[in-house]
């Protein structure tokens, strides 16, 4: 089947193809296979682009989505209470089918405002069946996802058996992949990282580890010789240049989520040192209970702080992080990430009409500045629609806001907390 979406205003991502004030995208079975100011493609269903502005979908590569029924609770919260609130408090309440619907809501939300590829980072690990409702919801959810099966907070015990068994369910290059949530140094020790970097170099795993404090922990894992470019480090405000030289030099990845940790106390987003350490930073959400859940306002929070510091980034830099580089980060540039001839057609449609960008003059600039979910009028992944005129496609809304707010409100009650706003959780020790 082949799809044509005509007209629009193309922003690639992809400097052999550039960027067209009118353009042309032609995608055959899933897959892009033209990209020009006019295709003639008579066979092909039209999408009239006409006053959209068309790029490739935006890639989140660390959300914990299991904690969507909470938004908004942890806006005023440190990192310390946030800990103990959604692990101490609130997660020993989840039952399977609560981690189902905060993960197929927060997934259908990131689809909602364009991102078509998200790294689910799960750390609410308590049974088998727990993980296995997530890896459902992801499933049911027309997303390009990879989930990260963490250790759970703070559990120092062996992973091995739930990463294999997950594994061996989630084979192949299909919409749902799996990726090794590392638990570090600081909580297991170096020869459990080493162990788990050994089980996901067999498994032929991606890896994920949270730095989020100034521990040294890059250059302890360097010293013992378990730096990977196959491993996204996330946060690292603590890290010091030469350690972020160390992840250059690896070929490691960093995920930087600007809004959580300037609320939560981490410090500044590390974006301008990590490009002058010669490392290409991401951006990702992190959690909903603390920061919106959008790409277009974790695009604009690191662009603002970095621009404020010294006065570099270009609006464009923010688009590569959120796309190419973020896609790359997941192992998946060469599937998705860019407008390129021979991707997968994971592609997002934004109105240039719409009167909050309006009238679009250089379109990097207006997505960084002025872009927000509602802008998002299609949503194509691996060339499916699955959003059309602002709307998901064949998903009921109101049955799954009902399944969440049960669930919220089942989860609080057995926890004993108000959701009147008043409640402050005692702080965790880091």
């Amino acid at each position: 089947m082949k799809t044509l979406l005509t007209g629009g205003t193309v922003v690639s991502m992809d400097p052999a193809v550039g960027d067209l004030v009118r353009g042309d995208v032609l995608i055959d079975d899933g897959v892009i296979v033209g990209v020009a100011e006019r295709i003639e493609a008579p066979d092909a269903e039209p999408i009239d682009a006409t006053d959209r502005i068309v790029l490739p979908g935006f890639v989140d590569n660390h959300r914990h989505t299991w904690q969507t029924a909470f938004r908004g609770i942890g806006a005023d919260w440190t990192f310390a209470e946030w800990a103990s609130a959604m692990h101490g408090t609130l997660k020993p309440h989840y039952r399977p089918e609560d981690v189902y619907a905060g993960t197929l809501l927060g997934r259908l939300e990131a689809l909602h405002s364009g991102v078509t590829t998200m790294l689910d980072w799960y750390h609410v690990a308590q049974t088998p069946e727990h993980e296995d409702a997530a890896v459902a919801a992801l499933r049911d959810a027309p997303g390009r996802s990879v989930f990260c099966l963490g250790a759970g907070w703070g559990s120092p015990g062996p992973v091995d058996a739930a990463v294999r068994r997950v594994r061996a369910d989630l084979t192949g290059d299909g919409p749902v992949t799996m990726a090794l949530g590392l638990r570090g140094v600081e909580a297991t020790g170096t020869d459990t990282v080493a162990r788990e970097l050994e089980l996901a170099a067999e498994l032929g795993l991606r890896t994920s580890l949270h730095v989020d404090i100034a521990s040294g922990a890059v250059a302890h894992l360097r010293e013992h010789g378990l730096l990977r470019d196959t491993t996204t480090f996330v946060h690292g405000n603590g890290l010091s240049d030469e350690e972020l030289r160390m992840l250059a030099d690896a070929g490691s990845s960093l995920s930087i989520s600007p809004d959580v940790e300037l609320k939560m106390g981490f410090g500044s987003p590390t974006t301008g040192r990590a490009l002058a350490a010669g490392l290409r930073p991401t951006l990702s959400v992190d959690d909903v209970p603390s920061a919106g859940g959008d790409m277009f306002s974790t695009m604009r929070t690191a662009f603002a702080v970095q621009r404020g510091l010294d006065g570099g980034l270009r609006s464009r830099d923010l688009l590569a992080f959120t796309t190419i580089d973020a896609a790359a980060s997941c192992g998946l540039a060469t599937r998705t990430g860019s407008l390129t001839p021979g991707k997968d057609a994971d592609i997002i449609l934004l109105r240039a009409d719409d009167l909050t960008v309006f009238p679009v003059t250089d379109p990097a600039a207006t997505i960084v500045s002025a872009g927000h979910p509602g802008l998002v009028d299609t949503v194509l992944v691996a060339g499916r629609v699955v959003k059309r005129d602002g709307v998901l496609v064949d998903v009921d809304l109101a049955a799954l806001r009902t399944r969440l707010v049960e669930s919220r409100n089942r989860i609080a009650a057995a926890a004993g907390i108000p959701l009147d706003g008043t409640w402050r959780p005692e702080p965790a020790s880091k």
